[in-house]
């Protein structure tokens, strides 16, 4: 896929040192266009080490911010250095590169300013428990209410950012549960956002720490936290509007 404008990969990565070389040498095999940032949330393995052989750019962090800190450095350097297009991959390997031309050509196509990659949409073989499910669809239906259109992935975490969204983002992204945030945060601040089908792979080392228990809390405090978003946002924009 011929590119025409400025692309930044961000990958937050936090002690992924057996998979983020594989994750840049997956993404130079379907986009040799792009730019590749690993922001190194402080970890304590040789992912920086792995990431800088792979040939991407490197960011470390002095300690781990979580992903939600990790992302806003990578947007403040997406911004800074004048990048169009800001897209987010995980550096466990799930998130397949080939499927990005899809995301950069919905953003594009349909004018746009983010596009989350959705499991949930169309054929997707993306299996699950059944319990993150019914944590996903709840959290789908309310964020859904709030943000006025439909979105079937809200805690999906990879996405496309034009210009404009990168640079909110790189002044004010969520902290606590970034991806179900910043969907409220797109919609109240008047942004134009939409989905696309994608495939999920196997992760390509390490295992997920969300058990049931952790599913239902994570649930819970991810609706408290939209909840507390949809007050603050409100006081933010009408105090300050130059922020969207």
């Amino acid at each position: 896929m011929e590119i025409s404008q400025k692309v930044l990969v961000i990958i937050p990565a936090y002690n992924e040192e057996g998979s983020v070389e594989r994750v840049i040498e997956d993404i130079r095999t379907h986009l040799v266009q792009v730019d590749i940032l690993v922001v190194n949330d402080g970890s304590t393995d040789l992912t920086s080490e792995k990431a800088k052989a792979g040939g991407a750019l490197v960011l470390d962090l002095p300690f781990n911010l979580g992903i939600g800190g990790a992302m806003q450095a990578g947007y403040r350097y997406a911004y800074e250095k004048g990048y169009d297009i800001a897209i987010q991959v995980d550096g466990d390997g799930q998130h397949d590169p080939k499927e990005i031309p899809k995301l950069l050509h919905t953003l594009e196509e349909v004018k746009l300013d983010m596009v989350i990659g959705s499991r949930f949409i169309g054929d997707s073989e993306y299996k699950a428990s059944t319990m993150r499910r019914v944590g996903i669809s709840i959290l789908s239906k309310v964020i859904s209410m709030i943000a006025g259109q439909r979105v079937t992935d809200p805690t999906s975490g990879f996405r496309a950012a034009n210009r404009k969204a990168i640079q909110l983002f790189a002044s004010n992204y969520p902290q606590d549960y970034p991806e179900p945030e910043v969907v409220v945060l797109v919609s109240q601040c008047g942004l134009k956002m939409g989905e696309v089908p994608i495939e999920m792979n196997e992760r390509y080392s390490g295992a997920s720490s969300i058990t049931k228990i952790r599913c239902i809390y994570y649930m819970i405090m991810v609706l408290l936290a939209v909840f507390v978003d949809c007050f603050k946002k409100k006081i933010i924009l009408g105090k300050e509007k130059e922020k969207c």
